[in-house]
């Protein structure tokens, strides 16, 4: 495994150094053009987004050098003393008016200059989003516990509350919010881009704070078995579990590569292999590997469609992109570790083939227009998420145990991880910075979420 590990590996450093070479400063890089990408949801305003996104892999990979010079252009570029701490902190306070609506539910976008904020111009009757509410919970409640200031972790709990207050439908948690008056907007549901994380950070904060967050594992459960009431998880011809999206009582037949990514958190949420959350993870994951297996690059398509003689395969023009997404091997490294089935390692393997044959462009690598075509077929962008999600997920499933072990560190949604431990902290402004780990009685745990011996958070994890 070390060989294919070191493959994952040097790929980073090729897709790192195009990027610093070409790019450095910017927020992606166009392989192809050998420029800059600046054109995407962060407003085309030069944030370092690759180098910032991507340290931890650095670190993680032992790539030493570049991780120095990442740090580096943290502390002179973004000028920052403490440079991490302090970096997120300032940018913290400047997404704080975002939430200043009369609910708490937080705007969409927000100009970090001058704190102006707005909605998404697409999004249903201007509203703000439910994967975007629910996915800064972990990082405002942590960074409430690196600084002491319980501000970050009231404006996300507010959050919560106003959502979990809100009547649910059907027992749904739809999609869209209205932060004005904290009613729902239309009857959109799922486990896809617009819903995904809420769920996710729900059971991420639970394992986070060791048990303590009783209410989001509460919710969690809630959620989920309520999307199943609502026939969200479906049943193929060919008897594949796939993930649909619920509109007004209806479920299309359309499942996205980024829902992926719920084989890996329905296994990470379970209580073991016997559990029937569990099966339904590695009968999604099976079925997103068919997503692979019916394109003739074997890289999955942005989305695919079943009904009558189709199954896993992208129709319409724009699902046949591939865009170096990670979910589909983030479920995999999950499945790994928590199954020990080589078949997961054997699927990672392809995928990195797959990669380095049709998107290695020499100078980065590049999304796909068409899954089914082998020519002239590069969107000439790599995702900062490439080098974040992607390659740190390949490496580790190549990777022992031992690094970044599941009983010491959760994962964020961008697989930034974070260190277990059992409190949450909901108000109380009076405890210490990087406080002792306090003995409380544990809830069952997914599985590998042992219990922690060490008082302080865990030592930032070795590369091996």
């Amino acid at each position: 495994m070390v060989e294919k590990r070191d493959v994952v590996r040097q790929m980073t450093k090729e897709a790192w150094n195009a990027y610093a070479k070409y790019a450095w400063g910017a927020n992606e890089l166009k392989p192809l053009s050998k420029k800059p990408h600046q054109a995407s949801v962060l407003g085309g305003v030069p944030l370092g987004a690759t180098i910032i996104d991507g340290m931890d892999t650095l670190y993680i990979m032992g790539l030493h050098e570049e991780f120095k010079n990442a740090r580096d252009f943290v502390a002179e570029k973004l000028n920052f003393d403490q440079v991490f701490l302090d970096q997120a902190v300032n940018l913290a306070d400047r997404l704080l008016p975002a939430f200043n609506s009369t609910t708490g539910i937080p705007y969409s976008l927000i100009n970090l200059h001058d704190g102006f904020t707005k909605q998404f111009s697409w999004s249903l009757d201007r509203c703000s989003i439910l994967s975007e509410c629910g996915t800064m919970h972990m990082e405002f409640t942590y960074l409430s516990e690196l600084t002491g200031d319980a501000k970050y972790a009231k404006v996300v709990n507010t959050i919560r509350e106003s959502v979990s207050q809100i009547p649910r439908p059907n027992g749904l948690f739809y999609n869209y919010l209205n932060p004005r008056t904290g009613s729902w907007c239309g009857q959109n549901a799922g486990l896809s881009a617009l819903g995904d994380s809420f769920y996710e950070y729900l059971l991420k904060e639970w394992i986070r704070t060791d048990g303590a967050d009783i209410q989001g594992r509460q919710l969690y459960d809630i959620g989920l078995q309520a999307l199943f009431n609502n026939g969200v998880f479906k049943k193929s011809a060919a008897d594949n579990l796939f993930l649909g999206s619920y509109h007004h009582g209806t479920v299309n037949s359309v499942m996205d590569h980024l829902a992926c990514f719920a084989g890996g958190m329905l296994a990470l949420g379970s209580s073991g292999p016997n559990d029937v959350w569990f099966d339904r993870g590695i009968r999604i994951t099976n079925t997103c590997r068919l997503s692979y297996e019916n394109t003739v690059t074997h890289l999955g398509p942005e989305s695919f469609e079943f009904g009558k003689n189709i199954e896993a395969v992208p129709i319409r023009k724009a699902h046949k992109t591939h865009l170096l997404r990670p979910e589909t091997v983030e479920s995999y490294f999950y499945l790994w570790r928590f199954t020990k089935n080589p078949i997961y390692r054997e699927w990672a393997w392809d995928v990195v083939q797959a990669l380095i044959s049709y998107t290695n462009t020499s100078t980065g690598y590049s999304g796909l227009i068409d899954v089914n075509r082998l020519q002239k077929n590069w969107d000439d962008v790599q995702q900062s998420f490439f080098i974040a999600e992607t390659l740190k997920y390949l490496y580790l499933i190549f990777s022992e145990d031992t690094l970044l072990p599941l009983d010491r560190w959760v994962f964020n949604s961008e697989a930034h991880p974070f260190p277990v431990h059992n409190r949450v902290i909901l108000g109380d402004t009076n405890w210490p910075k990087l406080h002792p780990l306090t003995k409380q009685p544990k809830p069952v745990m997914p599985p590998s979420q042992s219990s922690i011996s060490s008082h302080r958070p865990p030592p930032l994890p070795q590369s091996v």
